[in-house]
């Protein structure tokens, strides 16, 4: 019975409330106490009280001890939307952006999606997981301990199972939580220019049931949106994963009102992420659902990097409706795993308060990846995925500071990593 002890907690905040997601104003309350310990058993949360009261008395000959030196102790974020695995940077795009081609208008001159898709085509599998898992490195450093991972470059079956290959060794791999996403309608393939209804069919009739055949996939998301999939495809999609047990979590609403969000709500997906074009029908049509699930899901740096609107997240809040923020790293239009940065400009750019974004960054967003019975909370039971932070004045400390490397360790199921 392998116990971890850590003490001298200055904060433990993010402490469970008892529910799978919080809504409207739920999304403010923040739960914390000072001067704190935490017992960890067996990978899992134990225990947790203040200091002053009485405390747990692990085996001493069980007992690892960390010294938190007046830190606060927080969960790990989870990053529920992310494209992580792929091959090589797009920064030529970057620059074409900052002369003033739009991401549709680059995608429309064949780069963009297309442009990583040929990369990843020519890159071996090996070569492809070695890259996949520095960004992985990267993000556990900077805080997150679980993350959904997406396909959707490789835009022909072989190499959409290339990538999902690979997305199941960093699951096996790495000491966070991977979930994975089936991507294939992220755009059309090269191959199916000018055919985009033969790739639909692809993706239905071959894709899709070799993907549920090899056991692959957690989700099937579809990129319905404006130059890309119409809300019949995006349904007859979501349609065929359903039969092979995949749920649907959609891209909706990012460049246009291109229905994302009413396709998300009639077909029960987990979550409809980027919003950035989202309008007051589709809140309402959120908040009408009474048995809804579809968690809105913000994606504040692809905003912040193509200078785009920011999702309207003041009405989504104050509709009653649950919030998460995802970082959507990936090579073109939000190179950063950086969730911290994420919940600073949830603050900066989209109002919320400190409060709100690391709900929106911890436990909504592990609600999102369906796994907030066990993470994105300090929860008798839960897996211990935490951060310990240097001391800092209090939790809004976290997104106001937001450049400084606030992060002293990392605990992902129980171990320092």
């Amino acid at each position: 019975m392998n116990q971890l002890l850590i003490h001298n907690i200055g904060c433990l905040s993010g402490i469970d409330q008892g529910k799978a997601c919080l809504r409207g104003e739920e999304m403010a309350r923040l739960e914390t106490i000072h001067n704190a310990w935490l017992l960890i058993e067996t990978g899992r949360i134990k225990d947790w009280g203040e200091s002053n009261n009485s405390q747990a008395s692990p085996d001493p000959s069980q007992l690892k001890i960390i010294d938190a030196h007046g830190g606060t102790v927080l969960p790990s974020f989870c990053d529920s939307h992310t494209h992580l695995v792929y091959a090589g940077s797009r920064e030529g795009e970057f620059v074409d952006k900052i002369q003033g081609l739009s991401y549709a208008e680059i995608a429309r001159r064949g780069g963009g999606i297309l442009n990583s898709a040929d990369r990843l085509h020519e890159m071996s599998e090996d070569d492809l997981f070695e890259q996949a898992m520095s960004r992985v490195w990267e993000i556990i450093r900077k805080g997150t301990g679980a993350v959904e991972i997406k396909s959707g470059y490789g835009l022909n079956t072989e190499d959409e199972l290339k990538m999902l290959r690979v997305i199941r060794r960093i699951k096996e791999t790495a000491p966070l939580c991977v979930k994975s996403t089936f991507l294939g309608a992220h755009a059309v393939g090269r191959a199916y220019q000018g055919r985009q209804a033969e790739y639909v069919d692809l993706i239905i009739n071959e894709m899709i049931p070799e993907v549920g055949r090899q056991g692959l996939a957690d989700f099937i998301d579809v990129f319905c949106d404006e130059g890309f999939f119409t809300p019949d495809e995006t349904a007859r999609i979501l349609e065929a994963g359903v039969r092979y047990g995949l749920r649907g979590k959609i891209h909706g609403q990012e460049l246009a009102d291109s229905g994302g969000v009413e396709v998300a709500v009639r077909y029960n997906a987990l979550s409809v992420d980027h919003l950035e074009s989202m309008t007051d029908r589709d809140i309402q049509l959120l908040s009408n659902t009474s048995h809804q699930e579809t968690i809105p899901t913000a994606l504040p740096g692809t905003s912040f990097f193509l200078n785009m609107p920011f999702a309207p997240a003041r009405k989504i809040i104050s509709s009653g409706l649950p919030l998460a923020i995802a970082s959507d790293y990936n090579p073109g239009s939000t190179p950063s795993g950086d969730m911290k940065f994420v919940v600073s400009l949830a603050c900066i750019k989209m109002r919320l308060l400190p409060a709100e974004a690391i709900n929106a960054a911890t436990i909504n967003t592990a609600a999102a990846m369906g796994i907030s019975n066990e993470y994105g909370s300090i929860g008798r039971g839960k897996v211990a995925n935490l951060m310990i932070t240097e001391p800092i004045p209090s939790v809004d400390f976290i997104p106001y500071a937001y450049t400084s490397p606030i992060i002293r360790q990392v605990v992902l199921r129980g171990e320092v990593v």
